[in-house]
């Protein structure tokens, strides 16, 4: 444990400092490289680094913020509609896909692990890379967080149905019953008088008090424990708390949100989101992967898979009007996937539904579509705005 308290915030540091000296040639996620060095420094290489309890229990916390800035970082009020709808439908057709491809490589069980694995979409990493572009605001970028939100929100609730310790019948109730207490948690913080509460966090922002972050450390635990309690999926409860989060503060002054969503983004990326994935490569089986052939093919053909399964429906969701390379970008955005994938096939895992070598094969697909598909999506998206006259830029961010 000692070597992981050390190792893991120098990986951490070192992580930001590797991208900065590469920005110049390549733009490539930070997560890439932070997963790297976990498996540079863990067990398959190294061994400088060994998995233990404490750092597991940061990691999962890591996630679980993760998914709460996912959570709060949706902006409903651009993706509802059409967005939402056409992304919804790309993603049952998705899901229907990647059950089918589960069943051709590991028939039974483990094919709703490796369908709903298949079916997912980073959204925590693609906002950054949407932000840093501009595109948050535009047609393109709402689309993309309609795949996103999609994209996680629903193999949350796959997780939940099929994969929890209950018959999918009763797991559909006991889901029930958390959506109507989330539900009322969102219904609160929609109508409850906001003037009061947004005073008391612009008095504590730069004080020991520090409300804002006490109270979304509050409301991630009380959903996560409800999750937890009814025997759900925990980033479920994360990431309606971010939703519940978001509500909150909607009529808060700009400047005052901005304060707070500076001081979650440290906590969560400045340090439990890094060690989630740092930890994720050290506890990566390399050695399961690369041990036998035909495990290390199934990592190429995981990667086709998730361009085919995710990708292609992804591009139901596409702005009217979109270019082919609009849609070709959007569908390589929409492949991007990782956390859900890392947090399935861990299931998958501890439960026997799936070997170590096909969890390992997921997670190197996930990692290098972090790695490839952000970078060539966003080249052809950028293509494709240079091409665009300045009325039709400001017309299509209208």
């Amino acid at each position: 444990m000692e070597s992981g308290i050390l190792f893991l915030p120098l990986l951490a540091v070192l992580a930001p400092l590797i991208v900065r000296a590469l920005s110049p040639w390549v733009r490539i996620p930070i997560v890439v490289f932070e997963l790297v060095l976990g498996i540079l420094v863990g067990p398959s290489l190294l061994g400088w680094v060994q998995p233990s309890d404490f750092v597991e229990t940061l990691s999962e916390l890591g996630l679980a913020m993760l998914f709460f800035v996912a959570g709060s970082e949706i902006d409903f009020a651009g993706i509802r509609g059409r967005p939402v709808l056409r992304a919804s439908l790309g993603w049952v057709i998705s899901l229907a896909l990647g059950i089918a491809a589960g069943f051709v490589i590991a028939p039974g069980e483990g094919a709703l692990v490796i369908g709903v694995a298949l079916c997912s979409t980073a959204l925590g990493t693609l906002l950054p890379i949407l932000r840093d572009a501009g595109e948050l605001k535009t047609p393109f970028g709402r689309a993309v967080t309609a795949l996103g939100a999609v994209g996680e929100f629903g193999p949350l609730v796959a997780i939940s149905i099929f994969l929890g310790s209950r018959e999918p019948g009763a797991s559909t109730i006991v889901l029930g019953v958390f959506a109507a207490v989330a539900a009322t948690a969102i219904i609160l913080a929609m109508r409850m008088p906001h003037g009061g509460l947004h005073a008391f966090v612009r008095s504590s922002l730069h004080t020991s008090g520090q409300f804002a972050v006490r109270v979304i450390v509050f409301i991630i635990g009380a959903l996560v424990v409800l999750s937890l309690t009814l025997q759900l999926d925990m980033l479920l409860g994360a990431f309606a708390a971010g939703v519940v989060w978001q509500l909150l503060m909607r009529n808060a002054p700009e400047a005052d949100r901005e304060q707070v969503e500076s001081k979650v983004e440290g906590l969560a990326f400045g340090f439990l989101v890094p060690i989630f994935f740092v930890y994720t490569g050290v506890t990566f089986d390399l050695a399961g992967l690369v041990s036998d052939p035909r495990t290390l093919l199934l990592l190429p053909v995981f990667l086709v898979l998730l361009l085919v399964v995710r990708g292609l429906p992804s591009t139901l969701a596409a702005p009217p009007r979109s270019t082919g390379r609009e849609r070709m970008s959007l569908g390589l955005l929409g492949a991007t996937g990782l956390p859900i994938i890392v947090a399935v096939t861990a299931i998958g895992a501890e439960e026997g539904l799936i070997g170590s070598g096909i969890a390992a094969a997921l997670v190197g697909a996930g990692m290098l579509s972090v790695l490839i598909f952000p970078l060539v999506g966003m080249a052809l998206r950028g293509e494709t705005r240079r091409g665009t006259s300045d009325e039709d830029l400001v017309a299509e961010e209208a």
